[in-house]
């Protein structure tokens, strides 16, 4: 027993320092992503000011040659007509050519260093920007095997005999969370982070607009901020419903649904969504888990069909009995084949996890489809109300 005890503790040991290590390594990576990513946006900055000044330059490049042009006429016209001046007319005029010439080369020059400039900055933006997508990468992978040597790797060792399974099992779970989290990142970032973004740059412009246009034009400004501070709302109250709708725990799930697929009927003008329920026990309340669960199939389900399949029609059938939860979602889409893309790891993802689930509620569901032919999803699950 002892020698158990001392080898449990020992692997703990060793497992918490891989976990300090990994951990550091994860912060390291991350500090040099958002170090990566302030000198991104300070060199845009830059770029814009010396794309600013190439502009003036080259401005001021074309009205001095046409100034040097209309002075080296002047010097020709003097010089072959040297009785009629004076010989300081001929002097300027030899003095202005010169200086113009002179000011012209150094302008050109200066074109020339901005634009070499230019160019550096351009190929910075470049490293610097596919070095912030690898230190994302990077990132995230660690993020997987911190969660799998912190969660996984310590719990689900007691539930499943086999090594190679609770690997697979493991990884893939967190596999799925992970896409989760970064999809959920990309919403925020390019969603509310780049509204608000816009707002702070918004409320310098009204400053500057009160200041020099008067508040006429500044408290139009102000209505502006406010649209683009609702939009913001908007998308953030979006992103939450996305991730878990609160109408699910208050009004239960077939209310929840109407509302999911009418919202997404707002949102996508162009696609027709139909909704029904057949339920013969309508009012009853299903298990949290299977709520939870059926909703998040019929979501997987009909962003599939809007995303990857160009559907112009989804309709959804909703069948609760005594002992059974039926549901059918069926899209006029291009349609796909099935054997192949269930090959296809990022492909079949989606219906990869939306399979596991349905499985582990001891359901079943079957994908049918073909290229040009819709695709049409029937999840069965057991309830035994």
């Amino acid at each position: 027993m002892n020698s158990k005890k001392l080898d449990s503790a020992i692997i703990d040991d060793i497992l918490n320092k891989m976990i300090e290590t990994v951990q550091s390594s994860k912060d390291q990576i991350f500090e040099i992503g958002e170090k990566s990513r302030t000198e991104y946006e300070k060199i845009v900055e830059e770029l814009e000011e010396v794309k600013e000044q190439v502009s003036e330059v080259i401005e001021q490049t074309d009205k001095l040659t046409i100034q040097s042009k209309i002075a080296r006429q002047r010097l020709v016209e003097v010089s072959r007509n040297f009785n009629k001046f004076s010989e300081q007319d001929i002097l300027n005029a030899y003095e202005k050519a010169q200086n113009i010439q002179i000011e012209l080369a150094m302008l050109q020059e200066k074109e020339k260093q901005l634009r070499k400039r230019r160019d550096e900055l351009d190929r910075r933006l470049l490293s610097l920007k596919e070095m912030i997508e690898r230190a994302e990468v990077i990132v995230g992978q660690i993020t997987v095997v911190l969660q799998y040597l912190n969660q996984d790797l310590r719990q689900v060792g007691d539930l499943l005999e086999d090594a190679k399974k609770k690997q697979a099992f493991g990884l893939r779970i967190i596999e799925a969370q992970e896409e989760e989290r970064k999809r959920v990142s990309r919403e925020i970032h390019d969603g509310p982070a780049q509204m608000l973004a816009n707002v702070l740059m918004r409320s310098d412009l009204i400053e500057r607009v009160f200041r020099e246009k008067g508040t006429a034009e500044g408290f139009q400004e102000v209505q502006n901020l406010k649209i683009m501070v609702r939009n913001a709302l908007s998308e953030v109250r979006r992103i939450i419903y996305d991730l878990r709708p609160m109408a699910l725990d208050d009004l239960g799930l077939i209310p929840t649904l109407r509302k999911y697929l009418s919202t997404i009927q707002e949102y996508e003008k162009d696609i027709k969504i139909n909704f029904q329920n057949i339920s013969d026990v309508e009012e009853k309340r299903l298990p949290a888990k299977f709520e939870v669960a059926l909703f998040r199939l019929v979501q997987e389900s009909v962003t599939n069909a809007l995303k990857h399949v160009e559907a112009k029609q989804i309709d959804v059938k909703f069948e609760v009995r005594s002992n059974q939860v039926n549901v059918a979602i069926k899209d006029d889409g291009k349609g796909f084949d099935v054997k192949n893309v269930f090959k296809e790891k990022k492909e079949s993802f989606g219906l990869m996890g939306m399979k596991e689930r349905v499985e582990l509620l001891n359901g079943k569901m079957a994908v049918h489809s073909a290229p040009g032919k819709g695709t049409f999803i029937i999840i069965q699950l057991p309830t035994n109300l």
